[in-house]
């Protein structure tokens, strides 16, 4: 009786402790969230990462967003104590970066780098022209190769990072590969992912390596997210120089690869804003994307062209009684392409992102390789006046002043020859355009359109081509019309090929495994053309292999999956995007994961090769 009122007694004393106790205290930053980043981060703005995006990334990049990153404007609207606090709720725990290296430190001769071995694929185009096709010398791999059954030869993942987006460099048995946020340049042995050595970026990196000689030394040159050119000792890691490429603060960062040629680094400028006009406090919008060429063994700057004049207040304001701004915008994403016989390079360019519109946006532009200056200009859309604010009325223009449509050019233009002594330049848009121009004067000679197009392509990245045929990516992730897949013309004529459309692969897990998976299946990310066969990674992780010649699908292997990778970080695939793939040394690489427009997060680089070799 006695242990049964005791039993009793704690009992009612427990409930009564927990029905007075009170409720947990809600963490400030939350509030802060809730407030100032929900209204986009929880799905009323399809680019911007959700919250356990959010929550995996750590306090230093989350930092950095909110100061010189892509958020740098909401965050200047924060108080120092909110933003600290809204850092503190979301940010995951801090990374150890020397732990998840040291581990797979390269041993013995594998430690050396060959800067002197053949083959490889040097920059993200493959050559000036920006063709993205790799012969099968280069690559170490054939189309019979492709077609066989492709395994995992080896996978490192990177902690603390939700997405990749640089293509590797490969120069013999070295794979030179930016890590994204982890800020780190890291050359690995082909072979076995292991690390040769690291070179350390004071700012998140995301565009890829371009491989060049400066006084016979291989060097490495690539841009950071604050518009910072870096030159780097193949061989050894060491830094050579770091130059500012920016035109002005608001020129924004780097995300299309450099050009090298004759001494010269070709610079893509991006615009900062895009995603700062989803702010009804900003005085929308400034930035202009711009080009700038670097002295290739100094750093010292030896011209900029600018898309626009600087930004100035319109007289006009916002609906929130802001003072507008403008133009602004036309940010160039892609990578330079050299044209050395005309002594030109040609760009792409982005929408304006304030009026009043501009001439050179959503344009291929050619530019005097010695001087910088505009040669012509071609733009396919007039009036594409857009940001991410467009979708909730911030800082916009009406439907009678933009088309608002968001169809940048987002991948290089290439630069073909025909068999008649011909050229022409061939560029993708987000429209679904497909683009044949004339390169002594900039007019049309063809063009093809496949689908509608959106903000997220369309073709997205970019096009590749094997000398007869250009390949056109179909990304198509909404609208009625979609046709996400592979599309073939002939260069001459632009007549149609072939064709492969897709269709979602949402079986098994995968529905669970991959974000969205009956609407983000098509392709996104920059094609490859590898010997006879285009190599192109699918926004639901699955690497596709089509024959250039007849289309028929050669291989598929699926990456939106779990790895086992070589330094024990817990390895996630997801949506391939950007300019995640590369070829060299016999194999494929591909960065899977892209955590951004609510598409599949993942942390892992994934060296593919063909079984039995």
């Amino acid at each position: 009786m006695c242990s049964r009122l005791v039993v009793l007694a704690l009992t009612i004393a427990v409930v009564r402790t927990f029905a007075v106790a009170p409720a947990a205290a809600q963490h400030p930053g939350q509030d802060v969230y809730d407030q100032e980043c929900a209204s986009c981060h929880a799905g009323g703005e399809l680019r911007a990462p959700r919250l356990p995006i959010l929550q995996a990334m750590t306090a230093d990049d989350l930092r950095y967003a909110l100061t010189e990153g892509r958020m740098a404007r909401q965050g200047a609207s924060l108080s120092t104590q909110d933003r600290d606090e809204v850092i503190d709720y979301l940010a995951a725990a801090p990374v150890e970066h020397d732990a998840w290296i040291s581990s797979i430190r390269c041993g013995g001769d594998r430690r050396v780098v060959d800067v002197d071995a053949g083959g490889g694929m040097r920059s993200l185009g493959v050559d000036h022209r920006s063709s993205r096709l790799i012969s099968a010398g280069d690559a170490g791999i054939t189309t019979a190769d492709l077609s066989r059954e492709l395994e995992v030869a080896w996978a490192i993942a990177f902690p603390g990072v939700t997405g990749l987006r640089a293509a590797p460099a490969v120069v013999g048995s070295t794979v030179f590969y930016t890590a994204v946020n982890t800020a780190k340049l890291l050359a690995l042995d082909a072979e076995t992912g292991c690390v040769q050595w690291v070179y350390d970026s004071p700012t998140p990196l995301r565009a890829g390596v371009t491989v060049a000689d400066l006084d016979g030394r291989p060097t490495l040159y690539f841009g950071d997210a604050r518009g910072q050119v870096h030159a780097v000792d193949a061989a050894l890691g060491a830094p050579i120089w770091v130059a500012n490429a920016r035109v002005d603060e608001g020129s924004g960062n780097i995300t299309g690869t450099v050009a090298v040629h004759d001494g010269k680094v070709i610079v893509p400028l991006s615009a900062s804003g895009v995603t700062a006009g989803m702010n009804p406090r900003y005085e929308c919008c400034g930035g202009r994307g711009a080009v700038s060429a670097l002295d290739a063994a100094t750093g010292e700057r030896l011209w900029n062209w600018v898309t626009m004049p600087e930004a100035t207040y319109t007289g006009r304001v916002s609906s929130s009684g802001i003072r507008l701004r403008g133009p602004s915008g036309a940010p160039i994403w892609s990578t330079p392409t050299i044209d050395v016989e005309r002594g030109r390079v040609y760009v792409t360019t982005g929408e304006n992102t304030s009026l009043p519109a501009t001439r050179t946006s959503d344009a291929v532009i050619a530019l005097d390789l010695e001087t910088g200056r505009d040669a012509w200009i071609f733009q396919a859309t007039p009036r594409d006046v857009w940001h991410m604010g467009c979708g909730r009325g911030t800082n916009c223009p009406g439907p009678d002043e933009s088309i608002l449509r968001d169809w940048d050019f987002g991948g290089a233009a290439i630069l073909a020859s025909l068999p008649d002594g011909r050229d022409l330049l061939l560029a993708g848009q987000k429209s679904g355009h497909l683009w044949a121009i004339d390169p002594d004067e900039g007019q049309v000679v063809w063009a093809q359109r496949r689908g509608t197009g959106s903000p997220l392509g369309g073709n997205h990245w970019g096009i590749a081509m094997d000398g007869e045929r250009v390949f056109l990516t179909i990304s198509d992730p909404i609208g009625a019309d979609r046709v996400p897949g592979l599309y073939a013309f002939d260069i001459a004529t632009g007549a149609p090929v072939w064709e492969q459309r897709l269709t979602p692969d949402c079986g098994g897990d995968r529905a669970e495994r991959v974000v969205r998976c009956t609407r983000l299946y098509g392709l996104s990310a920059t094609p490859l053309v590898v010997d006879g066969a285009v190599v192109a990674g699918g926004l639901d992780g699955r690497v596709h292999v089509f024959d250039a010649t007849t289309g028929a699908v050669l291989n598929v292997f699926d990456t939106a999956r779990d790895f086992e990778t070589i330094n024990g970080v817990e390895g996630r695939g997801g949506s391939i995007d950007s300019h995640s793939v590369g070829a060299g040394a016999g194999m494929i690489f591909v960065g899977s994961g892209y955590g951004s427009f609510s598409q599949t997060p993942g942390n892992t680089l994934v060296a593919l090769r063909p079984t039995g070799r």
